[in-house]
């Protein structure tokens, strides 16, 4: 049975930082991302990381500011998150795929076959 869970969502000011995790199991893949939906907006791609090489890529609006990384061995994945703003205050998802992806479909969500439960960052003024 494939399970993505996410962790490490709360409350934090703007300007801060924060970590999140997310543990894969049940299957390898090709891609996992993360994707944010805030109040009353559509769900929109955060990053992403190739399995293998380790290839990374990021929404103009994170870039320099969020860092995706994996851990194989641990079959995990980070999004840390820094310079935080409000925002950034959303439900933050992890997704995985297994297809093929090339530098027109990484950020598409129909592309991804798992999902994570979410979990919450709120970032205060």
């Amino acid at each position: 049975q494939v399970q993505l869970v996410e962790s490490g969502g709360g409350l934090v000011q703007a300007g801060g930082s924060r970590k999140l995790s997310c543990a894969t199991s049940g299957r390898t893949f090709t891609m996992i991302g993360w994707f944010r939906q805030a109040p009353g907006k559509e769900r929109q791609f955060v990053a992403a990381i190739r399995q293998l090489g380790g290839v990374t890529y990021y929404a103009d609006s994170v870039k320099g500011r969020f860092t995706i990384s994996r851990d194989n061995a641990n079959n995990t994945v980070y999004l840390e998150m820094n310079s935080l703003n409000p925002e950034d205050t959303a439900v933050y998802y992890c997704a995985a795929g297994t297809t093929y992806y090339t530098i027109t479909n990484y950020a598409q969500q129909n592309r991804y076959d798992y999902w994570g439960q979410g979990t919450q960052v709120t970032v205060s003024a």
